[in-house]
Parts: C-alpha cells; structure tokens; sequence
C-alpha cells in the first residue's frame, strides 16, 4: 500500500507542475512578474542568529518592510505579498503556502548569517604529573611534564553576502562540504519532508528544470549589485540542505538572500543601522527591478550575463 501511495504522489506531483514547465512563464517571451513574495526570515519564538543586542529576526524584518516599501513604490503594477509584516512565526510549510497561495512569481527570502567564533590556544608552560605504574613490589611512581595550554574564543571575522538556490543535482554527499556555509536554526530543519521520498525527488528535478537558471539569474544579479555598494560577496552559492527548503517548495523563481553577518560587531552595526539597512534594501530592489525587465523583456539581456556561469565555487570562499 505504502508503494502504492508514493506513486500516486509523484503522478498528482508531475499533473500538477508539468504544465508549468511546458507554459514556461518564466522563460517564454513576453513573460510578466506580477507577483513577487518578500520573506523576513525566522520570527516569533524562532528569533534565528543573535549578535550582541539584536536578533535576525528583527533585523530580516525591518528590511523587508523597507524592501516592501520600494518595490510598491517603482513597481506599481505589481502585487507585494509579505509572508509576514509583524514579529511572528511561520515555519517553513506555511511560508511556502503563503507563496504559492498567492501564485508568486519570484520568492524573495531575506535572512542574516552567522559564524561560530574562532578558538585559540597559546602554550603557557609545563606541569608535573605524578602516577603511579605496576603492582605490588613493581610498583613505580612516574612523573611526567604535560603542556599546558590557555583556551579562548574571539568572534568570527567573517563577513559579506551570499545568495542561495536550491541545488535539485546537489547529492548529500557534495552537501556535506559546505554545511558551515550558513546559520540555520532548529525551526528551519524540523517539519521538513524527507528530501529522499520519491515525490521530493521528482518535485525537485522538475523544479529544477522550471526554475533553477532564473533563481541563479536573480541571485547574480542581487551579488553584482552588493558588490557596487562595496559589500564582500561570497557570490550564489547552490544548496539543497533543509535548512533552505522553503526554496524548493515555493513553485516558482526562489532566493535566500544573507545580508551580513549578525556575529561580526562592524557588520552587526552596518545591519542595525538606518543607512546600512537602506543601502541593502536599495541593492536588492535594483535587482529584482533588473530582473523583471530581463525576463519581460528577454531579448534585451545580453550573452554575457549567463546566469549558470556566476555560481561561485563554495570551496574557494574566502573567510
């Protein structure tokens, strides 16, 4: 029976989203994102990454309500969805409903990084240990000098942006080299299906198909325009841990956009901060406005900007 269930899964999975991929609204000329869904990442009880004073969840969600802000402003025509406009919490499912609910054309994810601290160790002398070997009449007491070390934690200097897109072709296996790359919190991975269950596995390949080369596209597009700011960017890098699998499950071109890093003081400031939260704001919409005029106008984009060549190699990021 179980066999049974999971086939009759992935054919309604395959009647459902194959006639997306034979429309191709997000390839076909003359294509229009009328939709476009902004995420603040975590909130509520999920309050994600936390640096000295402030949290990820607060500072996601003052950038997407200024994100909101500019978008309806230059993009009057299209309708803005925020998953959430208040300090509550979603899990990853219903952000994903939310998305497809209101037939999104791009899904826009704004979350903060976060690095374990680095640790240290200095020699600071020798110590004598005394013990004792063999038994009875053999018995012999043994000292020994063993170093002795001071331990100590500083925070991590990383810092910069990166833009995700779910990696449909990414085994567990490649995964397993860039876990660290990104901060995740216990709500991210939880209530998440088994990316290994058939119907997972089709709904990916096919979403990969559909939407992978425009997510890329946007994601470069978000980089370049971080890069012009002056932000260190680590560039779009592919996953497809759960951690992103609110990505996966939106039914249409999807990033996750780390603006900084919330344990590193300068950045934490630069994210705090009204001018830093405008000038990030102001990169991501000067994207995604350039995105939607590539994609409705696609003739206009040049060979150069081939989105699959932008995507960086995740074993070479700088720290």
């Amino acid at each position: 029976m179980s066999i049974c269930r999971s086939i009759i899964q992935c054919l309604l999975i395959i009647s459902t989203i194959m006639p997306l991929i034979v429309n191709g609204q997000s390839t076909r000329s003359g294509a229009r994102i009328n939709t476009i869904i902004v995420d603040a990442g975590h909130g509520g009880t999920d309050q994600g990454a936390k640096g000295k004073y402030s949290t990820e969840a607060q500072i996601t969600l003052q950038l997407a309500l200024k994100l909101e802000t500019i978008l309806r402003q230059e993009l009057q025509e299209t309708h803005i969805v925020m998953t959430r406009t208040t300090d509550i919490y979603h899990n990853v499912r219903e952000k994903a409903d939310i998305a497809n609910q209101q037939k999104g054309d791009l899904f826009v994810c704004i979350h903060v990084n976060a690095a374990p601290p680095k640790k240290h160790r200095e020699l600071t002398g020798y110590r004598t240990r005394t013990y004792y070997t063999g038994k009875g009449k053999k018995r012999k007491k043994v000292t020994k000098k063993e170093p002795v070390y001071r331990t100590w934690t500083t925070p991590s200097p990383a810092k910069g942006t990166s833009t995700y897109v779910f990696a449909a072709d990414r085994s567990d296996e490649k995964a397993k080299g860039i876990m660290e790359e990104r901060y995740e919190s216990e709500s991210e991975i939880l209530d998440v299906p088994d990316p290994k269950s058939p119907e997972a596995v089709i709904k990916s390949r096919l979403w990969s198909q559909k939407f992978f080369k425009n997510s890329v596209r946007l994601g470069s597009l978000i980089e370049e325009e971080f890069v012009k700011i002056g932000r260190n960017s680590w560039g779009v890098l592919q996953r497809n841990h759960m951690g992103i699998w609110v990505l996966q499950a939106t039914n249409m071109p999807a990033v996750l956009i780390e603006t900084g890093f919330i344990t590193n003081e300068e950045e934490e400031e630069y994210l705090n901060s009204e001018a830093g939260q405008q000038e990030i704001v102001r990169a991501i919409a000067n994207a995604v406005i350039r995105y939607k005029s590539q994609v409705e106008t696609p003739s206009t984009v040049k060979s150069g900007t081939n989105a699959s060549a932008t995507i960086a190699n995740t074993s070479s990021i700088a720290q």
